[in-house]
C-alpha cells in the first residue's frame, strides 16, 4: 500500500475539535451497541416462544398418542392415568399459549417498534457525515484561496468560497449539535420504555408457573400410588424388564 501525505480536499484547519469527535463517537457507539442488543434479545424471545409453544404441543401429541395406545382398551386403570395426563397436558397448553400470547404482545412487539427507531437514527448521522464532508470540501476551498496572491479574481473567488461555506457549516454545525443533544438522550429513554415490558415477562412466567404447580400437583395426586417412591417403581420396573427379557422370543441366541 503507498503512503498518502496528504488528503486532496482536506482542510488544514480542525474544523470540528476533537473532543466533540469523541464525544460524537462515544455516543454513536452506545447506540450502535443498543441496535444490535435489542435485535438479539427480540430474536432470542422470538426464538424461546417458539420453543415453549412447540414443547407444550408435543407434550400434548404424546398424550393423544397414549390415548390411542391399545393398552387402554385393555386396562381401564391405565385409561384413566392416560385420560388424566391428556387432561394435564392441554391445560399446560392452553396456559402457554396464554403465556407467549403475553410475551408477544407486551415484550416482543415494543422491541420489534423501539428496534424500527434505528434506520432514521442512522440515515440522521449519515446525513451529518455527508454534511461534514461539504464542510471540509468548502473549508479547503477557502483555504486555497487564502493561501493564493491576493489579486481581485482571487479575492472575487475567495469571497465566494467563503458564501458557499457559510451555508453549510451552518448545516453541519446544527445537525452535529441535533445529534450530540438528542442521542444521550435516547439511550437514556431505554430504561423506562423497556421496565414495563420486562415487568410484564416476569409477571407472565410468574402465573404460568404457578398454574403448573397447580397442574401437575393435582396430576401427582391422581397418579401417585401410596407408598411407593421412585426407587420402589425403579426396582418394579427392572423386575418386569428382567420377566420380559426372559422370554424365548427375546434371548440372546
Amino acid at each position: 500500500m503507498s503512503w498518502i501525505p496528504f488528503k486532496i480536499g482536506q482542510p488544514k484547519k480542525q474544523i470540528v475539535p476533537k473532543t466533540v469527535e469523541r464525544d460524537f463517537e462515544r455516543e454513536y457507539g452506545k447506540l450502535q451497541q443498543l441496535e444490535e442488543q435489542t435485535k438479539r434479545l427480540q430474536k432470542d424471545m422470538k426464538k424461546s416462544t417458539d420453543a415453549d409453544l412447540a414443547m407444550s404441543k408435543s407434550a400434548v401429541k404424546i398424550s393423544l398418542d397414549l390415548l390411542s395406545n391399545p393398552l387402554c382398551e385393555q386396562d381401564q386403570d391405565f385409561l384413566n392415568m392416560v385420560t388424566a395426563l391428556d387432561t394435564a397436558m392441554k391445560r399446560m397448553d392452553a396456559f402457554n399459549q396464554e403465556k407467549v400470547n403475553q410475551i408477544q404482545k407486551t415484550v416482543i412487539e415494543p422491541l420489534k417498534k423501539f428496534g424500527s427507531v434505528f434506520p432514521s437514527l442512522n440515515m440522521a448521522v449519515k446525513r451529518r457525515e455527508q454534511a461534514l464532508q461539504d464542510y471540509r470540501r468548502l473549508q479547503a476551498k477557502v483555504e486555497k484561496y487564502e493561501e493564493k496572491e491576493k489579486t481581485g479574481p482571487v479575492l472575487a473567488k475567495l469571497h465566494q468560497a467563503r458564501e458557499e461555506l457559510r451555508p453549510v457549516r451552518d448545516d453541519f454545525e446544527a445537525k452535529n449539535k441535533q445529534l450530540l443533544d438528542e442521542m444521550p438522550r435516547f439511550y437514556g429513554s431505554r430504561l423506562d420504555y423497556f421496565q414495563p415490558s420486562f415487568e410484564s415477562l416476569i409477571r407472565a412466567q410468574v402465573v404460568y408457573y404457578s398454574e403448573m404447580h397447580k397442574i401437575f400437583g393435582d396430576l401427582t395426586q391422581q397418579l401417585d400410588q401410596p407408598g411407593h417412591s421412585d426407587e420402589q417403581r425403579e426396582r418394579e420396573n427392572e423386575a418386569k424388564l428382567s420377566e420380559l427379557r426372559a422370554l424365548s422370543i427375546v434371548a440372546d441366541d
